[in-house]
């Protein structure tokens, strides 16, 4: 299996600092790193405690015919 030597890693983080730019290194490590988190929750089985459940939103109720608007006179 091939590994990749110091200059190969060199390499490919300048390929990616070239295309993302270095404004958004940050935000990709951070999505990255939370990304192989889930991921690795998920396989090991772990739930996420720190959530609260989530709760149903109520349907709003349909309006009625007494609630449509007043009919203008002429």
């Amino acid at each position: 299996m091939w590994t990749p030597g110091p200059l190969e890693i060199v390499v490919i983080l300048v390929i990616v600092l070239v295309i993302f730019g270095p404004k958004r290194l940050p935000d990709l490590g951070r999505s990255l790193g939370r990304g192989m988190r889930e991921f690795k929750d998920s396989v090991t089985g772990k739930d996420n405690d720190e959530l609260p459940p989530a709760v149903p939103v109520a349907d709003k109720p349909e309006p009625t015919a007494a609630a449509a608007p007043n009919e203008q006179k002429s």
